[in-house]
């Protein structure tokens, strides 16, 4: 698959569609807190993948929540839900949505997740739309 360089508002709509209608449902099953880290980690993988081919090149490497999103889903993939940061990429605590160390292990909240899919979604419209 190619880089992806642009995304229909379309897209766009149908993720944020798809992201309340997921959360909807798992709020009328009854979440609870020892959950809620799981189920909003598998939030963010999904939302990676929505936008998965995205070309590196436009997203940059400012730390912006396109990266965070990609470092938070590559660590709950490939390092067990403990925060690895790409060497390339300048995703610092103190200006990143979520606030997470490097070793953190990632759990993550409603509010945590709205935070940052909303984050992750205007930064993909500035520069993908």
């Amino acid at each position: 698959m190619l880089a992806v360089t642009s995304y229909s508002p379309d897209h766009v709509a149908a993720c944020r569609n798809r992201i309340a209608a997921d959360i909807a449902a798992y709020e009328a099953a009854g979440p609870s807190a020892q959950l809620d880290p799981v189920f909003y980690g598998m939030m963010v993988m999904a939302l990676d993948r929505w936008f998965v081919h995205r070309q590196r090149s436009i997203e940059g490497k400012d730390g912006n929540a396109l990266n965070e999103v990609r470092v938070l889903s590559d660590s709950i993939v490939g390092h067990g839900g403990m925060l690895v940061v790409d060497k390339g990429i300048q995703l610092k605590p103190d200006t990143s949505v979520l606030g997470l160390e490097p070793g953190a292990t990632i759990l993550i909240d409603k509010a945590g997740f709205h935070r940052l899919s909303e984050a992750f979604l205007a930064e993909l419209e500035a520069r993908f739309c």
